[in-house]
């Protein structure tokens, strides 16, 4: 039995191979081909064009600053490739620290501030938080830090959360 559904099955096979005249490649024209060439270039050529973030600094340090201070800096981000830079999102690793960024695309050479405001409240001791953009570039997401060392008033310990 498993003879006669072996042979059955290799005939059937035999069959469907043989029964197909029409060979695949003779069916690819040459307007095909010129598509899938124009298709390829213009993928490599978007692939060249992305946006390339450069930042003025990636670290920035307050130093040392009393508890409950709000403190600000501005990091400034510069689109150095081609293709318009998107910042989509920008968050911190802590409630603590609002970073605000440009909402409009940056064209290649534009230049941008993206402002970090730090508060302290409730903060001791040395702090180190990152921010991280949500982006557009090959990456899709670019970082940097804030630090600072923060003291507690005297007699008075810090707010817990």
């Amino acid at each position: 039995m498993l003879k006669k559904t072996l042979s059955l099955v290799t005939l059937s096979f035999l069959f469907s191979v043989t029964s197909c005249k029409d060979n695949a490649t003779m069916k690819i024209t040459d307007a095909d081909m010129e598509a899938v060439e124009v298709a390829t270039k213009i993928a490599e050529e978007k692939a060249g064009k992305m946006p390339v973030v450069e930042f003025d600094k990636i670290d920035h340090d307050f130093g040392t600053i009393n508890a409950g201070d709000k403190v600000t800096t501005e990091f400034i981000v510069k689109n150095i490739g081609e293709g318009d830079l998107i910042i989509s999102d920008a968050k911190a690793t802590c409630g603590c620290t609002v970073p605000e960024y440009p909402k409009h695309p940056l064209k290649s050479g534009e230049s941008a501030p993206i402002k970090v405001t730090f508060d302290s409240t409730g903060k001791s001791g040395n702090q180190s938080k990152t921010v991280t953009l949500t982006t557009n570039t090959e990456k899709a997401s670019e970082t940097f830090n804030i630090r600072a060392n923060v003291l507690t008033k005297e007699g008075i310990p810090p707010f817990k959360k």
